[in-house]
């Protein structure tokens, strides 16, 4: 039994040799995983306790689901407590898919059977598999707490300006790649890389880096790649890469350096490239090594280049022969150059004297290898910060100065510290860490200060002083100062010149040789002793200010309002930063506790007019709207269509001032607010938006779209006509051409075919000039095509090619005594002959010809018989034919129609005989094989256009001719615009039939109304036995007096018996001052009071009178400056009433 204790960890062999263990309790202990065979050497188990154990369910405990599901042996019902998915579930009922591990959680817990649980991400970082990544988190140090397994470290782009030797690497033994790119790096200090020898690649591109020495470096002997990219470095030595054997890269691009020291490489045993390129290289006698070694080693290095002298300037190195890196009198190498002293300054090696130069702060430029600094003698009024970054300080002298006060850990850093000189400042106080740190500390001198006390404690870190000085302190040698009498008495550190001033009983008593029996509590301390590490003890603030203690000042007092100066003892004129707000008058009056009253402006109150009472509380606004509180006023924000002062007007949209609809649309008032009815052309909200109907235009040949009200305008290029700018102009050929001389006709382009001119003629007309028109397109309602008659008897041979996608229409017809007519009917040619019999013969063709395409169709008269024949196809015959009169030569044929004004025969009677004009081509029409010319026919039908091209630009409508050449659209029901390509909405939307259905009628609608009602939207109910359906009331409603008989209530503003007469009684708006007498003195309103006058005229005998009237209240101010407020009676509304 293992219950109940604190086990975190068990070895994989710590069960070895338990055979016959049968029971086995881990309850309530602190494990988080068990690794894979711990239970193996268990071979009796039968019992076994896993609960109450913090279990972290992941890819490494999936084997113990796996083990209790095939042994069920646990009994005590062990739980996952991590991750969330599967916190709180049973182990052994969980999938075993269930256990996987994220992110860097299979690392983490991988050896757990040797009793290894590796750290967590660190907080801020991300890690995923064996990298962590601390990238641009704003770290300003190292992180302390990384996972063993963490072989990439990522902490660039964050602001580390030090790396300090603080052991990290020696607990990554696993690591091997370092980022700390783009951070602010100065400082590498030495051991930094302890224990890193398993780093193989450091990247410091993007620092701040001035000098690196092998030192910095010292632990990563297994270093391969070293960036140094874009950093402040200016030279490098003989010791600058010590220690790097193993490097193969080295990168120092970017850089400042100008000069390398001979021999600088020679370390770098490995090195295969080397980047110096971007540096400003002077190439005099110091660098002429470089060239050679360059050209000597087989290493890659990018050919730097020289910047000075200027005659060598962006010439490789390696190319400068050796006679030219050349030295004058002035030049050293930047790498032999003197550190750097202040100009304050005097520095000897590693001393530096800043002595008596009246300095108040530290000098910029302190080399960083001082050992000794001198300060003595200046105006610093405290430990100056920067004194913590020179680490191999062993001396400072702070002697002379005017440090009042030391603020804990100061000199913390301080470790190799062994004098330090603070004699003769202002120092009253000493914390009790002041000294933390100085463990090296020898010589202490605080002489002449105006110490009283010192706590116990604050030499605990002193472990190797030896001399104190505190002579010329006024020591209080009471009980608090006991302990520092023991102490000096035990080394004798200090010399037995520090006396004590107080107090009676111990004035001017050694410290050294005093009795420490003497050293006693026994009266109230002085308050000036007390207050010398707390100031604020004293009170020095007067007039109720208030103290904070101050490292530098001692105090500093907040001064209550009407004082100043720095103990808040100089009163000022409370009234000079204007504490009254909002215009009020301040006043100085010593009774009140801030020293001034203010005089408030009307409408604001509080003690410094601060409050502007909310006028609100009390308000008339009316039909919800918002009231908005002013200054001693309230305005009200009205809902949409009322307005007046108190939103009790209602707003009439459509009059002209406020009529939101344009281009001459329809205002219709509604509820709330107004809809606009939209001519043709226009659309949006208010009518505002003008159609452009040039969107999806039609016009071709790159003509310029001009959007018109409801249309459209093709402005055609030159040379080009048509609706559409769809005819092309005639071709133009150069003077050269063999068509100079020959003219096509009717619009055909010459073109030359083997150096002979050919017209390539438009569709519809040929011959060798195009010159015969041939074929035609019916696209009006009755057009047609009038030939000269043409003998038909005894014999005759009329063909002609037609295409069509209707059904019905005339494609030839001659009326004579001999009547004959071709014709569609249903898709199919029917031919009909006409003779003295009723009704005539008939014969149709088998085929079809609606389909668009071109058929031939031919008719054959031969010895009585007339043939109809279609695409060639079987004659289908009329049969013999009675014996005619000749036919009169003068009677024409029409071919596509016939004209309105022709007398019809019997070929027209009968319902289902109705002839229709043809729609479609009709081409090469010969009779009796001579090809007819349509192109100077006589009466030519409108809507004849010349060639085939089949009108298709209505898009939900048919083409009518509009002249010769142009055409129109009839548009199908639902449809309108230029094209038939705008749909006009449903009627039947937002329909008014009240009682009834609505039926779309045209582009309008009616209402079919219910039983029981009537009226044009069904709206009025049709009771014959009800009087008031004879009275039409016109602007009212009608009533049953108590006679029964009908009678009008007129709606306001009307009067009639029909209430068809409108009243000239409205009310008028005026706004005037409202003055009162009020005693002795004159009152008005502060503002201008709205008041309703009724004017005009009623009918009937009636007045026009104020019908409804509102009370408010009225703000009122006199002459006198006195105010009051009073209701007064205002009238609202106007109409006919009875006269009074």
């Amino acid at each position: 039994l293992l219950n109940a204790n604190k086990i975190n960890c068990l070895r994989v062999n710590t069960f070895q040799g338990l055979h016959n263990l049968k029971l086995l309790s881990l309850y309530d202990n602190k494990l988080q995983t068990i690794s894979k065979g711990l239970f193996a050497p268990l071979r009796s188990i039968q019992t076994l306790h896993l609960a109450q154990n913090p279990f972290v369910c992941d890819c490494h405990l999936k084997w113990l689901a796996d083990y209790l599901q095939d042994n069920p042996i646990e009994t005590s019902g062990a739980r996952c407590s991590n991750p969330r998915r599967l916190a709180n579930k049973r182990i052994s009922q969980i999938k075993s898919k269930k256990f996987r591990c994220s992110g860097s959680e299979d690392y983490r817990s991988k050896f757990t059977g040797k009793c290894f649980m590796d750290l967590v991400c660190p907080e801020k970082c991300r890690c995923e598999g064996t990298i962590v990544d601390c990238s641009n988190q704003k770290l300003i140090r190292l992180p302390s707490h990384l996972p063993e397994y963490t072989t990439d470290l990522r902490l660039n782009d964050n602001d580390i300006s030090v790396l300090e030797a603080i052991g990290l690497f020696k607990k990554l033994p696993n690591l091997r790649k370092i980022n700390l790119s783009n951070n602010k790096i100065k400082e590498i200090r030495e051991g930094t890389f302890d224990g890193a020898s398993g780093v193989q690649e450091l990247i410091l591109t993007e620092n701040q880096l001035e000098s690196v020495h092998g030192r910095m470096f010292r632990g990563l002997t297994g270093l391969k790649t070293l960036m140094l990219r874009s950093n402040s470095i200016s030279c490098i030595n003989n010791d600058t890469f010590a220690g790097l054997s193993s490097v193969r890269l080295l990168s120092l691009y970017d850089n400042h350096i100008s000069t390398i020291t001979p021999g600088a490489f020679s370390t770098l045993v490995s090195l295969s490239t080397i980047n110096l390129l971007a540096n400003s290289f002077n190439c005099n006698c110091h660098l002429a090594w470089l060239g050679k070694w360059l050209r000597k080693k087989r290493i890659v290095s990018g050919n730097p280049r020289c910047l000075k002298p200027f005659f060598l300037k962006d010439i490789p190195i390696q190319d400068v022969d050796v006679q030219d890196f050349t030295c004058d009198g002035n030049d050293e190498s930047s790498c032999l150059l003197s550190p750097p002293c202040p100009p304050q300054c005097t520095c000897v090696d590693s001393v530096v004297r800043c002595s008596n130069k009246g300095l108040r702060i530290l000098p910029r430029g302190i080399p960083k290898d001082v050992t000794e600094l001198y300060l003595e003698g200046n105006h610093l009024t405290a430990v100056p910060k920067g004194l913590s970054t020179f680490r191999h300080l062993t001396l400072i002298d702070l002697s002379n100065n005017s440090i009042s006060v030391l603020a804990n850990y100061t000199f913390s850093n301080m470790t190799q510290l062994s004098t330090l000189i603070l004699s003769y400042n202002r120092l009253r106080c000493i914390p009790v860490h002041a000294f933390n740190g100085l463990r090296s500390l020898r010589v202490l001198t605080l002489h002449g200060n105006d110490i009283s006390s010192v706590p116990e404690g604050s030499f605990n870190d002193l472990v190797s002083l030896s001399h104190l000085a505190l002579g010329t302190n006024p020591l209080h040698c009471d009980c608090n100062l006991r302990w520092l009498s023991e102490w000096v008495k035990a080394g004798y550190k200090e010399p037995g010149i520090a006396r004590c001033s107080g107090p009676d009983t111990m004035v001017d008593r050694l410290l050294l040789t005093t009795p420490t029996h003497h050293f006693q509590c026994k009266e109230p301390v002085d308050i000036g002793v007390v207050s010398k590490c707390n100031p604020c003890l004293s009170n020095p603030c007067k007039n109720n200010g208030t103290c904070n203690n101050d490292p530098v000042e001692f105090y500093q007092c907040t001064c209550h309002f009407g004082f100043k100066g720095r103990d808040c003892s100089v009163p000022i004129n409370s009234c000079i930063q204007n504490p009254c707000q909002n215009g009020g008058t301040c006043h100085l009056t010593e009774a009140n506790k801030d020293g001034f009253s203010c005089s408030c402006l009307l409408g604001y109150e509080g003690e410094r007019c601060e409050i502007n009472p909310d006028d609100c509380e009390d308000n008339d606004c009316e039909n919800n709207s918002t009231c908005v509180d002013g200054i001693n006023n309230y305005v009200c924000l009205c809902p949409p269509n009322y307005t007046g002062e108190l939103c009790d007007e209602v707003i009439n949209h459509c009059v002209p001032d406020l009529n939101p609809c344009q281009h001459e649309s329809k205002c219709v008032p509604l509820d709330k607010g107004t809809r606009c009815e939209c001519l043709p052309g226009y659309s949006g909200k208010h009518c505002e938006i003008d159609d452009d109907d040039c969107v999806g235009h039609k016009c071709r040949h790159g003509a310029v779209c001009v959007d018109a009200v409801n249309g459209y305008t093709c402005v055609c290029p030159q040379g080009f006509s048509g609706l559409f700018c769809e005819t092309p102009p005639p071709m133009v050929l150069l003077q050269t051409s063999p068509c100079d001389n020959y003219e096509c006709q009717n619009g055909a382009q010459c073109i030359v075919v083997h150096h002979e001119p050919v017209c390539r003629c438009l569709a519809g007309f040929a011959g060798q000039k195009c010159e015969k028109l041939i074929t035609v397109n019916f696209v009006g309602k009755d057009s047609y095509v009038e030939l000269p008659s043409a003998k038909i008897r005894p014999q005759a041979n009329i063909s002609l090619q037609v295409a069509t996608d209707k059904d019905n229409g005339i494609l030839l017809y001659k009326g004579d005594n001999d009547p004959l007519a071709l014709e569609l009917y249903q898709g199919h040619v029917r031919l009909i002959y006409d003779t003295m019999n009723s009704p005539p013969t008939t014969v149709y063709s088998v085929e079809t010809v609606n389909d668009g395409q071109f058929h031939s169709v031919e008719l054959v008269m031969l010895n009585q018989t007339l043939n109809l024949v279609v695409d060639k196809g079987t004659p289908k015959s009329l049969g013999k034919l009675q014996k005619q009169s000749p036919v009169s030569l003068n009677t024409p044929l029409y071919i596509g129609g016939i004209p309105t004004s022709t007398g019809l025969s019997s070929l027209r009677q009968g319902a289902d005989k109705t002839p229709n004009g043809f729609h479609g081509c009709i081409h090469d029409v010969r009779i009796n094989n001579e090809l007819q010319d349509f192109k100077d026919l006589p009466q030519q039908s409108l809507g004849v256009l010349p060639g085939c091209k089949s009108c298709n630009i209505c898009k939900h409508g048919i083409c009518r001719s509009l002249e010769k050449t142009s055409v129109i659209c009839e548009c199908h029901p639902g449809w309108t615009g230029p094209l038939c390509d705008q749909e006009i909405g449903d009627p039947c939307l937002n329909h008014k039939c009240l009682h009834g259905k609505c039926t779309v009628a045209n582009v309008a609608y009616t209402c079919k109304c219910m039983e029981g009602y009537t009226g044009m939207y069904c709206d009025k109910k049709n009771n014959s036995s009800n009087p008031c359906r004879i009275l039409k009331c016109n602007h009212g409603q009608c009533k049953i007096s108590e006679h029964g008989e009908p009678y009008c209530e007129c709606d306001p503003n009307y009067s009639g018996e029909h209430c068809d007469r409108e009243n000239l009684c409205q009310g008028e708006i005026i706004r005037e001052v409202v003055r009162k007498q009020q005693g002795y003195t004159s009152c008005a309103t502060a503002s201008k009071v709205p008041r309703l006058e009724c004017r005009g005229g009623c009918g009937n005998g009636q007045c026009c009178v104020p019908l409804r009237s509102k009370r408010r209240k009225y703000f009122f101010q006199c002459v006198d400056g006195s105010t009051f407020t009073e209701e007064l009676e205002r009238h609202v509304e106007c109409g006919c009433s009875k006269c009074l």
